[in-house]
């Protein structure tokens, strides 16, 4: 069977599978739309949490990313896996115990302020549709490629999927979709890793063979990868280019960003006990590692791979007739682009002026089985992965939105005397005009999925975790400090990252760059702002009052902790 055929297949089974989870599980009160009821087992939580952190971002564009970045494509790695063990160890337990299932909420209550709260719902809101927007990209770019659709019309198919089994079963709903979808997307992952590994390098573990030799000459990896990228004008793969404050700040604003992420926050609300939070952190981390240990050495593969099939043998370029099959099927998506400069007929592939290809980062992963020559049903295998992937997540943060809107908007701001069944209807309504909103991002996206992701990361980063931090540690931290450091810390980043990418995108590099640090780096400079200005106003305001002070002690020395609950 062909590609599609076979994409068809595996894609329609795993949605069918997804769809009947969210009918099976779907949610008839608030507590089971917002934290599944609270009832959920560790270890399903564990892979749940592990498929709505690992984005379309992880599975489509990190291996992506590092393939053509090498060394310096290592800040997502490092960036993302430090920000989950951050998360689970040093701050969900504590949000935990507060027993508030929403940042927002959280914010609210600690800071003793309904302002405080309305920023937080901003914040939310702000942060959730720039992620979401690189996940929406990520659906598009599979269905534009394996269902041979416009990538627009792939956007708006994701969007109408996605609507279904969120808005239907809220966090349950989403909660046991999220355990399939991680399993479909960690086999599709591996597999092709597998099959590749054993081609290449002639072991069927991935992460040996990065480090290992190959099969075909006996050279190692990385070895050849940097010969291969010098003699072609690219940087050495295993050296960066980046300037090592850019390389902090951006591994430290993925870092601090997830620790803010409030769809992942959420995750630990839906587990019986603190101890259980603890626990399912844990397995997360195991379900993670399993992938992002992966990524690597499918990058590297893939790139290698990839330079031999363009370049051919004699490494003067491939006859264009005689070009790999992947790169005429990417083609019609718009994200390879050949030009003949030299019109010779053979497309050459280098790191300078003598370079005729133009390829997007986000096509590696889900392009490396056609590269490798794999079977057609790893290929489509992969596709299923990589919707499972982007639909996880843009689950999870659409519920984000929707609650953030319904509970912390209405009920806890407008509308306090809100019906429970009420307030399900508005968290629907708010989900679906969400969906709505991610597809339009989806369509018209500020960047490759991966950089999208990571200005959100810096936008969580510049908004959140400083308020988080204080809020559990720092007990004397009020209101006007948490206030006026948020206010700062999102605009100050928002403006950058807008100046940079929309306003002047033609100044984006390092030159004019403040202290050389990136737009996808500024979420720390960001949060380094609202750190100061919050303690600063702190010191300058009214103090916390006792009452305040007290229950931070006891979330920090608490007595016992129950169920996820709202006051």
């Amino acid at each position: 069977m062909d590609i599609q055929t076979w994409t068809f297949i595996l894609v329609g089974l795993s949605f069918a599978l997804y769809i009947g989870i969210a009918i099976w599980a779907r949610a008839g009160t608030t507590g089971e739309f917002y934290v599944a009821g609270g009832g959920v087992n560790p270890v399903a939580n564990g892979m749940a949490t592990a498929a709505d952190w690992m984005s379309a971002a992880s599975f489509i564009s990190m291996a992506g990313v590092i393939s053509f970045a090498g060394y310096d494509g290592g800040v997502y790695l490092m960036g993302w896996t430090g920000g989950y063990v951050l998360l689970a160890l040093c701050l969900a337990p504590y949000l935990r115990k507060f027993g508030k299932f929403t940042v927002p909420d959280f914010i609210g209550d600690r800071y003793y302020s309904q302002t405080a709260r309305m920023v937080a719902v901003f914040c939310a809101i702000f942060v959730s549709f720039t992620y979401v927007a690189g996940q929406m990209r990520g659906v598009g770019v599979v269905f534009s490629r394996f269902l041979e659709v416009d990538i627009n019309l792939g956007v708006i198919i994701g969007m109408a999927i996605v609507f279904f089994y969120a808005v239907m079963g809220g966090m349950k709903g989403i909660t046991y979709t999220q355990v399939a979808q991680y399993c479909v997307l960690i086999f599709a992952f591996l597999v092709p890793a597998i099959f590749v590994s054993l081609i290449v390098a002639g072991t069927p573990i991935p992460q040996l063979g990065f480090i290992g030799q190959t099969a075909a000459d006996g050279v190692y990896l990385l070895d050849k990868l940097d010969g291969l990228s010098q003699e072609l004008g690219f940087t050495e793969y295993t050296s960066g280019k980046k300037s090592g404050i850019d390389v902090f700040f951006i591994t430290a604003a993925l870092m601090v960003g997830t620790a803010g992420l409030p769809h992942v926050i959420i995750r630990f609300f839906t587990v019986p006990k603190v101890r259980d939070a603890r626990i399912s952190a844990g397995w997360a981390l195991l379900f993670i590692s399993f992938l992002y240990t992966t990524a690597p050495a499918v990058a590297a593969f893939a790139r290698a791979n990839m330079i031999e099939g363009l370049n051919g043998t004699d490494g003067q370029g491939v006859i264009a007739e005689q070009a790999p099959g992947w790169v005429a099927n990417w083609e019609k998506t718009g994200l390879v682009k050949w030009e003949d400069k030299n019109g010779d007929g053979r497309m050459f592939y280098a790191g300078d002026e003598r370079n005729e290809m133009t390829i997007s980062p986000d096509i590696i992963v889900l392009a490396s089985p056609e590269i490798g020559q794999l079977p057609n049903w790893v290929v489509a295998l992969l596709a299923a992965g990589g919707l499972a992937a982007a639909l996880s997540t843009a689950a999870g943060l659409l519920l984000v939105i929707s609650t953030s809107i319904a509970h912390d908007l209405l009920k806890k701001g407008l509308k306090p005397d809100m019906t429970d069944k009420q307030e399900l209807l508005a968290a629907r309504v708010a989900a679906a005009f969400a969906v709505i909103g991610a597809g339009y991002l989806g369509i018209n996206p500020p960047g490759f999925v991966a950089q999208v992701v990571a200005f959100a990361f810096g936008l969580a980063a510049a908004s959140f975790f400083p308020a988080i931090v204080l809020g559990i540690f720092y007990k004397k931290m009020n209101k006007e400090g948490a206030i006026a450091g948020m206010v700062t810390g999102i605009t100050f980043t928002a403006a950058y990252i807008v100046y940079f990418k929309f306003i002047n995108p033609a100044a984006d590099n390092a030159a004019n760059w403040w202290f050389g640090i990136s737009p996808e780096g500024i979420g720390t400079l960001g949060m380094l702002l609202n750190l100061g200005v919050s303690l600063l106003v702190a010191k300058l305001t009214t103090e916390t009052p006792k009452e305040v002070q007290e229950l931070v002690e006891s979330i920090r020395f608490p007595k016992g902790a129950g169920a996820a609950h709202d006051h």
